[in-house]
C-alpha cells in the first residue's frame, strides 16, 4: 500500500525543489551580511550608472541653457549640488535595496529550514518502516 502522507510530503518537497528551491539554496549559501552586502554594492553601482544617465540626459535636453549659463554660475556650487543629489539618490536606493534583500534572505532561510524539517520528517518515516 502507498502511504498517503509520504506521497504528499514527497510531492511538496519535489515542488519546492523545482520552483523556488534552487533560488533559496543559492541565497542560503551566503552569510546574511555577505549576501546583503553584495546586493547593496551592486545596487550602488547600478544607481551610479542610472544617475549618470539621467544627469547626461538632463544636460543634453537643456544643453543650450546649460552652455549659456555655464560662465555665469559657480561651478563648484553646481558640482556640490549634483554631488548632494547623487548621495541622496544612492543612499535611498541602497537603503531600499538593504530592506528588500534582508526580507528575501530571511524568507529564503525560513523556507530552507522548513524544507530541511520536511526532509527529516520523510527520513524518519522511512526509518520507522524498516
Amino acid at each position: 500500500m502507498v502511504d498517503q502522507e509520504k506521497v504528499i510530503l514527497m510531492s511538496r518537497l519535489a515542488s519546492y525543489e523545482k520552483n523556488e528551491g534552487k533560488k533559496n539554496e543559492a541565497i542560503g549559501r551566503f552569510f546574511r551580511g555577505d549576501y546583503i552586502g553584495w546586493q547593496v554594492l551592486g545596487s550602488i553601482v547600478c544607481g551610479t550608472i542610472c544617475f549618470m544617465i539621467v544627469l547626461a540626459g538632463y544636460v543634453v535636453y537643456d544643453f543650450e541653457n546649460f552652455m549659456l549659463d555655464i560662465y555665469k554660475m559657480d561651478l563648484l556650487e553646481y558640482a556640490k549640488g549634483i554631488l548632494i543629489k547623487y548621495v541622496i539618490f544612492v543612499g535611498v536606493y541602497a537603503v531600499i535595496t538593504y530592506v528588500i534583500f534582508a526580507f528575501r534572505y530571511a524568507g529564503a532561510r525560513k523556507n530552507l529550514r522548513i524544507y530541511a524539517h520536511n526532509l527529516n520528517k520523510l527520513s524518519r518515516t522511512y526509518n520507522n518502516n524498516e
